[in-house]
């Protein structure tokens, strides 16, 4: 009888391999947490980029949604505003010729030194003994409040030899001081307001005098050089939207029966081959070039007007065309062919197979390709500085053909303002307010395509 030597042997080679294969299960383990705790690291550093990316707008922004308010007295003196009673329309007189003697009486108004009147009720509102000349009073005030008393009286003539409280913005450079933006120990000749402003200032602010209030003129005035304390979005606000308005009216329609034609209908040759390649490079090519292209185009040779959001709202739509294509193939392409099948075997045409049963399928995927391509295009800048959008216009435009200014355009317009001290925090202000709009859009997008695909 022979007896086998082979066990212990058989056993060691079993150890070894077992050994082996637990060392290989470590390595991959090791290397599976590696990757994942890479990825990990990834996630929270871009959160991290982007938290830090929004605190630094925020907190430089919020400032400037608080303003410096002054609460004055104003005595509408009859011996400044030394003008007649208003006028009164006749019997039998034409609107044209009351409507003439009013603005006849309104210049009128306008001649009087309504400046005065401001100095006037600083001085009232200074404590007793304070002495300031007239250039410093009025530095306390934004230069654009004396039009507002002329308006107030032009609407009220009763205010005549009245006190009345009104609240006035205080000076950009008054904000500016009240708010810490600018170096206290600076000398006198390197200050942007005298010695008197800036102990007025403080004394108003201890007193009461000076409030700071929600800044509701950003979002309801337009932008102003001469009284900038004032200056708003309301005019890059409305331009930016006619321009997406042009946008998703030209833009979507154009580009997403473009890739439907192109991936359900249009014949598979060397043109078909063309065209997807120069749409691919389209998608590509940087924005400047599109202004370039819509300057050549659309103001030169088609004689649109310049610095308008017709013009704005084209450029974008050509920016933004190879982005929908694009992403509505992509779409279109992921749809299993055995959908397309079970229309054509069921007798549907080509057309009834896209229309009914591949679109509706594919409609969130667009839909959300179409919002987020419309929300890129409204933070462009490059196309809209050579068009001329980035023009000082001081309106709102009633309609696309007016003369506007765009979101981004204006925080340009900002960042580059002389008063640094002041339009820092008003740019960055404007950067939230384009922020907003933006996340306001993909935030949709986002809703719109969770509703579609549960209703699918």
């Amino acid at each position: 009888m022979t007896i086998s030597s082979s066990g212990p042997s058989t056993s060691a080679a079993d150890e070894a391999k077992r050994a082996r294969i637990r060392a290989s299960l470590a390595r991959r383990h090791l290397t599976e947490r590696i990757f994942k705790g890479l990825g990990v690291a990834a996630v929270v550093t871009a959160l991290a980029l982007v938290g830090t990316l929004f605190w630094m707008v925020i907190s430089k922004g919020y400032p400037a949604f608080t303003q410096a308010n002054v609460a004055l007295e104003v005595y509408f003196d009859p011996e400044i505003i030394d003008v007649d009673a208003a006028p009164v329309r006749a019997a039998g007189q034409s609107d044209a010729d009351f409507r003439a003697q009013n603005l006849a009486w309104q210049r009128q108004v306008t001649l009087a030194n309504w400046n005065a009147i401001v100095e006037q009720a600083v001085r009232d509102a200074a404590p007793a003994g304070f002495e300031i000349d007239a250039r410093s009073a009025l530095a306390l005030v934004e230069t654009g409040e004396r039009h507002r008393l002329r308006d107030l009286f032009v609407a009220n003539p009763a205010l005549l030899g009245q006190r009345v409280p009104v609240e006035m913005l205080a000076s950009a450079n008054t904000d500016n001081w009240l708010k810490g933006t600018i170096n206290r120990d600076l000398e006198d000749s390197r200050q942007q307001l005298s010695a008197q402003t800036r102990a007025l200032a403080d004394q108003l602010l201890e007193n009461g005098t000076i409030s700071f209030k929600f800044a509701w003129h950003i979002f309801t005035n337009v932008d102003s050089r001469s009284a900038p304390a004032s200056a708003g979005l309301a005019g890059a606000f409305v331009g930016s939207l006619y321009m997406m308005l042009i946008v998703i009216l030209l833009a979507v329609p154009i580009g997403v029966a473009s890739a439907i034609y192109l991936e359900e209908f249009a014949p598979k040759n060397r043109w078909t081959d063309l065209i997807e390649v120069n749409i691919n490079n389209l998608a590509a090519v940087p924005s400047i070039v599109f202004g370039l292209l819509g300057a050549a185009a659309f103001i030169q040779y088609f004689g649109l007007p310049r610095s308008a959001p017709i013009v704005g709202g084209l450029v974008l739509t050509l920016m933004t065309l190879p982005t929908i294509i694009i992403a509505t193939r992509s779409s279109l392409r992921a749809v299993p062919p055995s959908l397309r099948q079970a229309a054509l075997g069921l007798g549907a045409s080509k057309t009834q197979m896209v229309f009914h049963h591949v679109l509706p399928v594919t409609l969130p995927g667009i839909l959300t390709a179409t919002i987020i391509g419309v929300a890129q295009a409204l933070g462009e800048t490059a196309p809209l500085l050579i068009i001329g959008m980035n023009a000082f216009v001081a309106s709102i435009p009633a309609t696309p053909f007016d003369q506007a200014s765009a979101l981004p355009a204006q925080i340009y317009l900002w960042q580059g303002n002389e008063n640094r001290n002041f339009f820092e925090a008003r740019t960055s202000a404007a950067i939230m307010v384009l922020l907003a709009l933006m996340l306001a859009l993909n935030a949709i997008a986002v809703l719109l395509r969770r509703r579609l695909e549960r209703r699918g």
